[in-house]
């Protein structure tokens, strides 16, 4: 198959969740029917597909994931409401998790069989993008075994915690939902869940482990970076 080293990035700033789960079911769709018509069609005819990365922030919202339990919810409706919070339930893998103003949201729509093979490489590389980018704020990102994200002291019992969160959808070899980085994000918010079904570990963000507010296009551009970079390998 053809390799399009090409994504398109879309940077969509503050956007209600519903709004850019409906965007990523459009693209992603579009996505898989041109992989679909390519199948009946000779090599040399077939058409490369495009490829994107959404960056968002979103308000105040809770997902869950299809594999997650709704007990890691630790607040009613009306508390929710209260708290000027939505919530979905979703088609991506992993349980609960918060979104919010100041929290880095990155979508990547993209053909798998032209950067990867297999989901778990993928997931790999997602970690890897953070991983990258932690260094430009002395943060030491890691992963942690049996869980997918981006970890702070990863062996330290009873500090580690959380700074990057992450949950995929994979459908005929397409990606959909992707990641979430706590930049300046607001962490009490999680205290109204179990973060990823997680009730021993904590959350963090950039802004709190370096004391100061970091500009958010600054981030949007080294995570950019950073992408393309592990992407290309």
């Amino acid at each position: 198959m053809k390799k399009d080293p090409q994504i398109s990035v879309k940077k969509l700033g503050m956007i209600q969740y519903k709004e850019a789960w409906e965007m990523q079911e459009m693209l992603f769709n579009g996505i898989v029917d041109q992989k679909l018509k390519n199948k009946e069609l000779p090599e040399e005819e077939q058409l490369i597909t495009h490829n994107y990365l959404l960056l968002c922030e979103h308000p105040h919202v809770y997902t869950l994931g299809k594999s997650g339990t709704a007990q890691n919810l630790l607040i009613d409706q009306i508390q929710l409401k209260a708290k000027d919070a939505t919530f979905y339930h979703i088609n991506r893998g992993g349980d609960i998790t918060y979104h919010g103003p100041g929290q880095l949201v990155a979508y990547p729509i993209l053909n798998l069989e032209y950067y990867v093979d297999g989901v778990k490489e993928y997931i790999h590389k997602l970690e890897e993008v953070v991983i990258r980018l932690l260094r430009h704020y002395d943060i030491r990102g890691e992963r942690l075994d049996n869980a997918i994200g981006v970890w702070l002291d990863k062996d330290v019992q009873g500090k580690t915690r959380k700074v990057c969160a992450i949950g995929v959808r994979s459908s005929r070899w397409v990606s959909m939902h992707g990641l979430a980085l706590n930049v300046n994000t607001n962490l009490d918010y999680f205290n109204y869940i179990n973060p990823c079904g997680f009730v021993d570990k904590g959350v963090t963000s950039i802004a709190k482990e370096t004391g100061k507010e970091i500009p958010f296009k600054t981030i949007e551009q080294q995570f950019i970076d950073a992408f393309f970079e592990v992407f290309s390998q």
